[in-house]
């Protein structure tokens, strides 16, 4: 049976999960968390040690619920669906749906990040290799195969996170500052944020690095 307290742990860190995208490092504070959670501040420390050790816990556990889609995205599966590249579009689908749904807090990520804020520094460290390497060992994979064309590994990952990743998160936080163009504000969602929008990016990068010998 769950301890009485595991509802208190996943309250708090759901707030966390909410909080910290519009407040960050600096400006998250225990008391906010437990407010927001409906909890005593003392269940913060009580429960997770000390407020980095929350915060980790927080970003941790959105970090795994994406990357658990990513290792299912790219299993392989019986007849067309274990071919590497349909394995390899599904994967950059699920990762462009997480980048969708979740742009502000890796907006928030980047410029902690930048600032030096040390517990997000470490979870970077710790954490991005990891889906960097399920998508290299994909790319080497197809390659192997034939389907792509020889190119270095970094070439080809930055040109896959410019062509997918980079309009949603260039042109979402644009919306969200209030600076996109009104010309084309109308437009984002279908031509950018979609899910067709998305599929067709991804079909478009990996067209351009097929092998075509």
């Amino acid at each position: 049976m769950p301890r009485p307290s595991q509802a208190q742990d996943q309250a708090l860190l759901d707030a966390g999960a909410v909080l910290y995208p519009k407040l960050g490092c600096a400006a998250l504070s225990v008391r906010k968390v437990a407010e927001a959670a409906g909890v005593n501040p003392a269940m913060v420390h009580y429960h997770f040690g000390s407020k980095d050790a929350f915060l980790t816990a927080v970003l941790q556990q959105v970090y795994e619920g994406m990357f658990s889609r990513l290792q299912a995205a790219s299993e392989p599966g019986p007849g067309a669906e274990g071919d590497v590249m349909t394995r390899l579009a599904r994967t950059l689908f699920a990762l462009g749906s997480f980048v969708r749904e979740h742009r502000p807090l890796i907006g928030r990520l980047w410029g902690d990040a930048m600032a030096g804020q040390g517990v997000v520094v470490d979870f970077v460290k710790a954490n991005v290799p990891r889906h960097l390497g399920l998508l290299m060992t994909l790319l080497a994979e197809a390659e192997q195969a034939g389907r792509l064309r020889p190119e270095p590994m970094l070439t080809r990952l930055s040109f896959i996170a410019g062509a997918v990743l980079a309009p949603m998160l260039m042109l979402g936080g644009a919306r969200e500052m209030g600076v996109l163009p009104a010309m084309l504000a109308p437009l984002l969602d279908a031509q950018v944020m979609s899910d067709e929008a998305l599929q067709r990016r991804i079909d478009w990068a990996l067209d351009a690095l097929k092998d075509s010998r």
